[in-house]
C-alpha cells in the first residue's frame, strides 16, 4: 500500500550506552527532547500515557517533563483540553535555525531569483542521512499545504534532491543509506528495488542532476541539483517541481536543469 507521510524517517540512532555514561551527558535534556519529539509522528494532540509511551518513560515522568515544558512555553493543552500539542517556543529555534545557517542564508536570494524565472516550486532540502529535509519553500501556483512546511521531510533514496546528494557520496555509502531505508512506496511508481534506486543514482552522477517522475506525489516531476560543502561534500539540494499535465519530461528538463546547475553552483561553498 503506497505511504503517505510529512516527515521520513532520519535514520539518526538513539544514544549509545557509553555516549549516556559519559560525565558531560545529560539524561534529562535526553528525556525532554523525547517528549517533544512524540509529536514527529502524531496525527492531533497527544495524553499523558501517548506521550510516555511513545517517548518510552513512565507516565509518572512524562508528567514531570510535560508540567516542565508547559511553564517554559514549549507544550501547552490543546483547545479542547483532552491533550497537548507544541506550543510557541519551538517556533523560535525554528526562527534561530533559518536565520543563523549559513547555507541557508546564502540560498535564499539565490533561489528567490530562481523561483521569479521558473515560476514554479523552488526548494533548498539539507541532508540527513536517511531523508532530506526542507528548509527553504517557494510555493508554485498550486500547492497543498504539507508541501509548503518548513521541516517536512522525504526519503532520500527516491527523492530528486535525495539523488542528487547521493550521486555525491561514495559507492559503499549510497548502498549503506538505500539499505536502511523505509523502501515503502509513496506512488505506485516510486522506485523501492536497492538496485534501481542505485542505477537512478548513478545515472544522476553520469548527467550532474537528477530528474524524478511521480516518485512522492503522482503527477509530479522534479529536478534536484547537489549543494556541496567547501570540501565539496553534498550537504543539501536543490529542487524545482512541476507537473506532468503541464511539462513533458524533455521540456522540463530543457527548460529548467541550466537554471538548476546554476543556482546550486552559486550556493554550494566549494
Amino acid at each position: 500500500m503506497p505511504r503517505n507521510t510529512t516527515r521520513a524517517e532520519s535514520g539518526l540512532r538513539a544514544p549509545t550506552d557509553a555516549q549516556r555514561a559519559d560525565p558531560l551527558f545529560v539524561r534529562s535534556i535526553e528525556r525532554a527532547m523525547q517528549v517533544l519529539s512524540a509529536f514527529h509522528h502524531a496525527d492531533g494532540p497527544l495524553s499523558l500515557s501517548d506521550i510516555a509511551e511513545m517517548a518510552k518513560m513512565d507516565r509518572s515522568g512524562a508528567q514531570r517533563m510535560v508540567h516542565t515544558l508547559r511553564n517554559l512555553g514549549y507544550v501547552r493543552r490543546d483547545a479542547s483540553g483532552h491533550g497537548f500539542v507544541p506550543d510557541l517556543r519551538i517556533l523560535d529555534h525554528t526562527l534561530d535555525y533559518l536565520r543563523l545557517d549559513p547555507l541557508v542564508r546564502r540560498a535564499t536570494p539565490i533561489l528567490q531569483e530562481l523561483r521569479k524565472t521558473v515560476r514554479e516550486r523552488v526548494d533548498l532540502s539539507l541532508f540527513d542521512d536517511l531523508r532530506v529535509l526542507y528548509a527553504v519553500r517557494l510555493q508554485s501556483k498550486r500547492e497543498t499545504f504539507n508541501t509548503t512546511l518548513v521541516g517536512h521531510s522525504v526519503p532520500t533514496f527516491c527523492s530528486s534532491g535525495g539523488w542528487a546528494i547521493l550521486s555525491k557520496l561514495p559507492d559503499e555509502r549510497v548502498r549503506d543509506i538505500v539499505e536502511r531505508s523505509d523502501r515503502r512506496p509513496f506512488t505506485p511508481h516510486t522506485l523501492t528495488e536497492i538496485d534501481a534506486v542505485l542505477d537512478k543514482v548513478a545515472e544522476t552522477r553520469r548527467n550532474g542532476y537528477a530528474v524524478s517522475l511521480n516518485q512522492i506525489l503522482n503527477g509530479e516531476i522534479a529536478a534536484g541539483f547537489p549543494v556541496l560543502d567547501p570540501d565539496g561534500r553534498p550537504v543539501g539540494a536543490i529542487h524545482v517541481a512541476g507537473s506532468l499535465a503541464e511539462w513533458s519530461p524533455e521540456d522540463f528538463v530543457h527548460r529548467f536543469v541550466p537554471l538548476g546547475l546554476e543556482a546550486a553552483r552559486g550556493i554550494s561553498l566549494y
